[in-house]
């Protein structure tokens, strides 16, 4: 079980990793993730990844990731507003395409992140 943390830590880590995607830093962006960590996306099936939606494992990730960044060189993240929780911090932000997203990120004691989902709305 994760420990508390700190709500402007999580804050941080979230607009952190706006900014590192922003940057189009997929380094920058892994280093905010935990080694075993696992991702959820109804878009992990369309860029030909698992078929289930999960990635498991920074490598794993490092790969998704990769390819998304490559097909998308317009990438970009308008941060609209951070929600945290004692382990996770919820990332609502809109992207290039005037999408709105929320990205749940649930975070280890290290206040690494373990845990990820990209929520799209239903519409």
């Amino acid at each position: 079980m994760s420990q508390h943390h700190q709500p402007s830590a999580l804050a941080a880590l979230g607009r952190t990793w706006v900014e590192a995607w922003n940057a189009r830093d997929l380094e920058r962006v892994l280093t905010l993730y935990d080694e075993a960590a696992v991702m959820t996306s109804d878009r992990i099936p369309a860029m030909g990844f698992d078929a289930s939606g999960t990635v498991r494992g920074k490598e794993s990730l490092r790969a998704y990731w990769g390819k998304a960044l490559a097909l998308l060189p317009e990438l970009h993240f308008s941060l609209i507003d951070v929600f945290v929780s004692p382990d996770s911090v919820v990332v609502f932000y809109e992207n290039e395409r005037g999408k709105k997203i929320c990205e749940y990120l649930r975070v280890n004691d290290a206040g690494l992140i373990v845990q990820g989902s990209a929520n799209h709305l239903a519409h």
